[in-house]
């Protein structure tokens, strides 16, 4: 089989990141290899998320590099082909059709198991588009999870019936869906055959997750005890949740499950009760900080993170200060930030009360500020500590490996090659606003001294 070279491109959310993996292993079969850049590629694909304006004027920006590089390319005599994925194919898939002809290819985040039926049709001349719901799970027709990477993503939960006002993601993933808990089990002891230590647990609502299971209900947390049992995985994450879904179980896992790291990412989008109300979210300011007091009693080192969007129609200077008092409330370990920008076809989007742009600059920067120095000081407090480090991924520097602490903050460390995969005891030396460097703790240095 002739080897073709396949390219890439992700950004957005963590699900675009799986997703992408998974469209690698449906063409492996094909003789698709991965590539880190387009200029010699068969096969380049764009897969990007919808929940920013950004993220669309960035894939029209990237479709113009590529169709240089494919005009270039059939000069020469081949035809590389060119195809847009996920969220922005599926909510702009008739724009793109009509501003990027060269398109060859536009598939929704349902449809890539269908990937080498598209590519067949598109080298055979067809221009295709699918962004249908097909009535059958994609994930019933995936290859096996493969990985490469100590630190995998494991896909639980997709799609959402929350339908808050801003977002697009009911209409580009659908309604939620849970996977059985076997196929969960199964691929995350595949995984951990490969040599994954740390899954992250993935979906749009992940804390919405419930499948049958041995005849019994099971909702997250009871999916997480059982990744828990598996050989070889050390920790676990999940993300991202609402907060309509954060129940008692869950929280008593994190006290009580020790590989479920010590992080959450709870998005509360703005602390004003008036604006969670324009934006659907089905829950108030102090509901949220409720769940932060118990979360922090059942595990106190717990590190928080959370979305939040500013600027949204109709928001006053008092919204913004009551988001502003929110944040100072609960102390963030990380955070996303940003002004909001309508998406076509949600009801924000026709709202009155349009917000100046100047003004959610303003709003933003001031509550940047805030969240960056939360960050910072809460890095700055992990200096002088040991935290165990798992080295999932190679520095810049020759001799470098960056790693994750439980926390989730990334810490850079000159350590040799054969740590990688490894978790590692790392004392913090220097800290920064987005994440630590320290030295590799010795047995020596664990060890008590003998006396002389």
């Amino acid at each position: 089989m002739d080897k073709k070279k396949l390219y890439i491109k992700t950004w957005g959310c963590q699900m675009n990141v799986y997703d992408s993996q998974k469209m690698a292993d449906v063409l492996f079969p094909l003789g698709y290899t991965p590539v880190d850049a387009p200029d010699d590629a068969d096969l380049m694909i764009l897969n990007s998320c919808h929940i920013r304006e950004k993220s669309t004027e960035k894939v029209f920006s990237d479709l113009g590099r590529l169709r240089d590089i494919k005009e270039e390319r059939a000069e020469q005599g081949r035809k590389p082909l060119i195809a847009v994925a996920g969220c922005v194919a599926q909510a702009e898939g008739d724009v793109i059709l009509k501003r990027a002809k060269y398109v060859d290819m536009i598939f929704g985040p349902q449809t890539y198991h269908l990937l080498p039926e598209m590519v067949l049709q598109a080298n055979g001349g067809e221009r295709v588009i699918n962004t249908d719901f097909p009535a059958e799970s994609k994930f019933d027709h995936l290859p096996e999870a493969t990985t490469g990477s100590p630190s995998a993503f494991l896909s639980v939960q997709e799609g959402c019936d929350k339908f808050c006002t801003f977002c697009v993601v009911p209409y580009t993933r659908g309604a939620e869906f849970s996977r059985p808990p076997e196929q969960v089990i199964e691929e995350a002891k595949r995984l951990a055959g490969q040599g994954a230590k740390e899954i992250t647990l993935l979906g749009q609502n992940v804390n919405a997750y419930h499948g049958a299971y041995h005849g019994e209900n099971h909702d997250l947390a009871d999916l997480i005890a059982a990744v828990a049992e598996i050989d070889g995985i050390a920790r676990i994450r999940y993300m991202t949740s609402h907060p309509r879904d954060m129940n008692g179980h869950l929280i008593e896992a994190h006290r009580d499950i020790e590989k479920l790291m010590p992080f959450l990412h709870l998005p509360v989008q703005s602390g004003s009760d008036r604006i969670l109300e324009r934006m659907n979210r089905k829950h108030t300011a102090a509901e949220y900080l409720d769940i932060i007091t118990k979360i922090r009693a059942a595990r106190p080192d717990i590190a928080l993170s959370s979305d939040f969007i500013i600027g949204f129609p109709g928001e006053t200077d008092e919204d913004h200060q009551a988001t502003m008092d929110l944040a100072e409330k609960v102390g963030y370990a990380s955070c996303y930030s940003f002004k909001y920008s309508p998406r076509p076809g949600t009801p924000g989007a026709v709202m009155d009360g349009v917000v100046p742009e100047a003004v959610k600059d303003k709003r933003l920067q001031e509550l940047q500020a805030l969240l960056f120095a939360q960050q910072t000081r809460i890095n700055e407090s992990m200096a002088g500590k040991v935290l165990p480090v798992l080295f999932d991924r190679k520095g810049q520097k020759p001799g470098q490996l960056l790693g994750k602490t439980p926390y989730m903050q990334s810490v850079y460390v000159d350590a040799p090659e054969r740590l990688f995969g490894e978790i590692v005891d790392v004392a913090i030396a220097r800290a920064f606003q987005n994440g630590l460097a320290g030295k590799i703790v010795t047995v020596e240095e664990i060890l008590p001294k003998k006396s002389a």
